[in-house]
């Protein structure tokens, strides 16, 4: 039995070790890879990196290349669709108009990532990776102003949406006195079943942090995280915000630089303001666990109001407030209408937090993200007016972000958070919708073949449980199955 066991294992090991690329093999002992480490649980991925920011680059790709060539090729399948650009478009406009404005430590973190995919054997090219780092700027800003500038007319999927749900509070507002921070993000489902990373990071220069985020992505891009410092943050995209500069710092470089070296909420405002090239334009909630102080930087292009408060709450739901940015950043943005997604969400976030106020924490920061109250039908419906969305229940679409009926895009992340888990880098998560209910893909396709061009990237996207992830974490010893 014993001589049995043991060929069977020199059999299974083989086994493995013939399944892995040459090329990855030869990197096993690479010393970039030094600490660096990755597990599963609760629907996520968690990925440790850790030192300069080629060495970061390096262990991101190379741990995740599988995964970055598919979430990659989702971009691939939507750009036509969605922009009416070929992928090559976003190649030539990433090396053309985002790379020469990068900052170099992020550059070399990038160059770091192709490294790492190299050595795992993918194809996939520098150009690719700032693609995809950079698509929602490039094909919802960058597309419609080049548009306009060659006056051709702009798809209209190709604009700023506005789809997230959030609030940050702090003093009376809530239960303790001390900082509660909530989000969810919404997107199509084909980006969000991948959206599903822990990235738990120690660079070399800058502060330890922690923030969800896509594969092959350098900063959160729903931008869920804190830092060392104490500084809790997310946001939620500006409604129909338009605007671009081509000389200006992509979104990416300067949200990824404000997690990692801001130490106040006036820190960050800077670094976000400075080279603002106005893509991916949002309402940032900010927290800093030290002062209890909570802020909101609009920010869009033309107009970047910061205001900061000791003591109440702030909700957000791709509602613009400011009347200058909504006159010139946002121009395509009705406050005034009650059926939108955006201004229904806004209605219900100001009654939720109203409701509970002063009994706000986590547990009621994850009922928050899950309810699926419409304030314009005044009933429990999860569409999307709800602020746990799910458009792919709505008969009606979405007529300002040109979403058809049906079409498969909701909440599909939910992540919490208080001062005290802030002060650990700790965060609370769950994948999939935040209300628990899971999305399969083959009876939707079924029902609505319409969508048939996403069969190739549209997957079952099912609820995780609620799962909390801390800095430094190992595989626990007990793995999910997922």
């Amino acid at each position: 039995m014993r001589v049995t066991a043991l060929l069977a294992l020199a059999i299974l090991l083989f086994a493995i070790v013939a399944a892995t690329p040459a090329a990855a093999r030869d990197h096993e002992n690479d010393p970039r890879l030094r600490g660096a480490y990755k597990f599963r649980e609760g629907g996520w991925t968690y990925v440790h990196l850790q030192g300069t920011p080629e060495q970061i680059g390096f262990q991101h790709g190379y741990l995740l290349a599988r995964e970055i060539e598919d979430n990659l090729h989702v971009y691939v399948v939507e750009a036509p669709h969605h922009a009416k650009r070929k992928w090559s478009f976003f190649r030539d406009a990433a090396q053309n108009v985002l790379w020469p404005h990068l900052d170099s430590e992020y550059q070399e973190e990038l160059k770091g990532i192709v490294e790492g995919l190299h050595a795992q054997g993918s194809a996939l090219d520098l150009w690719d990776v700032v693609a995809l780092n950079g698509y929602i700027e490039l094909s919802d800003y960058y597309v419609p102003w080049i548009n306009a500038k060659e006056g051709k007319p702009n798809p209209p999927e190709a604009v700023a949406p506005g789809k997230c749900s959030a609030f940050v509070a702090t003093g009376s507002a809530t239960k303790d006195g001390k900082i509660v921070i909530a989000h969810s993000n919404w997107t199509s489902y084909a980006e969000g079943e991948r959206w599903t990373m822990v990235f738990d990071i120690v660079p070399a220069s800058g502060q330890h942090f922690i923030m969800d985020g896509m594969p092959g992505v350098i900063t959160s891009q729903d931008d869920f995280g804190v830092n060392a410092s104490g500084l809790m943050i997310t946001e939620t995209t500006l409604p129909m915000a338009k605007g671009f500069d081509v000389n200006g710092i992509a979104e990416f470089d300067r949200s990824r630089k404000a997690m990692q070296y801001a130490t106040s909420i006036d820190e960050y405002a800077v670094i976000m303001r400075k080279g603002n090239n106005g893509g991916y334009a949002n309402s940032w909630l900010i927290g800093d666990r030290k002062t209890g102080e909570i802020g909101y930087l609009e920010l869009g292009l033309h107009h970047t109001p910061l205001t900061k408060k000791k003591d109440g709450y702030i909700v957000s739901s791709n509602f613009a407030a400011d009347p200058l940015l909504i006159r010139d950043d946002t121009p395509g943005f009705d406050p005034n209408d009650p059926k939108s997604s955006m201004n229904a969400r806004h209605i219900r976030a100001e009654q939720f937090v109203k409701e509970h106020y002063g009994k706000l924490d986590t547990a009621l920061a994850e009922a928050y993200l899950s309810d699926h109250y419409d304030s314009y039908e005044h009933k429990i419906d999860a569409d999307k007016r709800s602020l746990c969305g799910h458009i792919d229940l709505s008969p009606v679409g979405e007529k300002v972000w040109d979403d058809p009926p049906y079409f498969p895009e909701g909440a599909v992340t939910g992540k919490v958070m208080n001062s005290d888990m802030a002060a650990k880098l700790r965060f609370t998560g769950r994948a999939g919708h935040p209300c628990g209910d899971n999305f399969t893909a083959a009876p939707f396709l079924a029902a609505h073949p319409e969508f048939a061009w996403q069969k190739p990237i549209l997957h079952d996207m099912n609820a995780g449980p609620w799962t909390t992830f801390t800095a430094d974490e190992k595989a626990p010893a007990v793995m999910t199955q997922n």
